[in-house]
């Protein structure tokens, strides 16, 4: 059995074979993979049912570890979305030639070996692997003990493919999910260029404030939508429920609701349908008058402050009243993540407004937060929403997958002193 450190060798060797292969035949095994996913649905969903055991069903976890046909069938369509998009590698960024006659070139290359620390989501296996290597990149995984069998189960599929399209298996690896695995990944700094978390806030700190190897950090996502003066209700029914119930575990949900004063007596109608589903509103004073006993008792609660500033990846939901659009936006940078935002409006200049003002990675003008996903911006898939402003910002990409390298002709010239 491999130890750690030859694991590490091991990739960094097998990302310096990726130049010799071309993005056609990188394509062409993606596309083989897809299908072989599709193909392989019972044995990964039979690992998957091992790992859903371990989990009690009102985790707020259960439902991104859960893997279903139509949900591989979904992972699998979006490898081929990746493999038809354009390589990331090899793009003139910029071209200039100085007054020496030198001519210079910024090129796109990739980073070379990426590490992800994950959680309980699968998907992420799949993900990642076809993004990184449709960028030159070698990856190592190193999931959560809750998704171990699944892991596994998708790892032997994509080293399957992969050996029968000549690849090194070692191009993608998946560590033990022991905690000293990710301490070992954190203090490769020969062997690994970046590392990106994902999962809770609690994970993510850890691998911040610990790694030695550079980090992307993926924040958590506390998600609010202003619903303004002008608000259409209309609109507002369909985008609230969407963003808050469309799935309540993924870091693009709705966590607090801001309402401009002017609208209280819609707010019933606002909360109709989150009742429906369930969901545990937590109140402030004038939220909590306007809703009570038009939402049920026992969903209904007054917030507190601990309510404010918290993902919950649950159905619940906090309201916050406001006096006026600066109330609001005051509020939103308080307690905001810097994931997504959104505002409901029918005012050009306040929505103009909020656009230019929030400072978070994805900002939304009357549309649902859900959208914050690699997929539905045309990315193929994602590898991870950052919220930091170094490098890269919202959904990543093939792009964010890439650093560049400066290359320079010269026809004999020398520096003089």
């Amino acid at each position: 059995m491999e130890s750690i450190n030859e694991i590490f060798e091991n990739v960094k060797s097998a990302s310096r074979s990726l130049n010799s292969f071309k993005d056609e035949q990188i394509n062409n095994m993606l596309v083989d993979l897809a299908e072989r996913a599709v193909a392989k649905t019972n044995s990964i969903l039979e690992a998957n049912e091992d790992d859903l055991k371990k989990m009690p069903e009102d985790d707020p976890k259960y439902d991104r570890l859960k893997l279903t046909r139509q949900r591989i069938k979904n992972i699998a369509d979006d490898i081929v979305n990746v493999s038809n998009l354009p390589s990331p590698l090899g793009k003139i960024l910029m071209k200039k030639t100085l007054e020496n006659g030198m001519k210079l070139s910024k090129v796109s290359v990739p980073l070379g070996v990426i590490g992800i620390i994950y959680e309980a989501r699968p998907n992420v296996t799949f993900d990642v692997f076809s993004l990184t290597i449709k960028s030159g990149n070698a990856c190592i995984l190193k999931g959560g003990s809750d998704a171990d069998n699944t892991n596994k189960a998708i790892m032997e599929v994509i080293h399957e493919v992969l050996a029968e399209h000549g690849f090194s298996e070692s191009v993608v690896s998946l560590l033990p999910s022991n905690r000293q695995a990710a301490i070992d990944m954190m203090e490769a700094v020969d062997y690994l260029d970046m590392i990106i978390p994902r999962g809770s806030k609690q994970l993510i700190d850890t691998v911040r404030d610990n790694s030695k190897v550079p980090v992307i950090e993926t924040g958590a996502g506390i998600v609010h939508t202003y619903f303004d003066e002008s608000a259409d209700l209309k609109k507002g029914i369909k985008i609230i429920n969407n963003a808050k119930t469309r799935r309540v575990s993924v870091c693009n949900a709705l966590d607090c609701l801001i309402l401009n004063e002017q609208r209280l007596e819609d707010l019933p109608a606002i909360a109709k349908p989150l009742a429906t589903r369930q969901v545990e509103i937590f109140a402030d004073d004038l939220s909590f008058e306007a809703l009570k006993g038009k939402y049920p008792d026992e969903l209904l609660l007054k917030a507190k402050e601990e309510h404010f500033g918290t993902e919950f990846l649950s159905h619940k939901l906090a309201i916050k009243t406001v006096p006026d659009y600066d109330s609001a936006i005051n509020h939103i940078y308080k307690y905001s993540s810097k994931h997504s935002e959104a505002i409901i409006s029918e005012n050009p200049e306040i929505i103009e407004r909020f656009l230019y003002d929030v400072d978070a990675a994805a900002v939304y003008a009357n549309a649902s937060t859900a959208f914050t996903d690699g997929a539905q911006f045309g990315l193929g898939a994602e590898i991870g929403i950052s919220t930091q402003k170094l490098h890269a910002r919202g959904p990543m990409g093939l792009d964010e997958l890439t650093s560049y390298k400066w290359v320079i002709h010269g026809d004999g010239q020398i520096r003089t002193p």
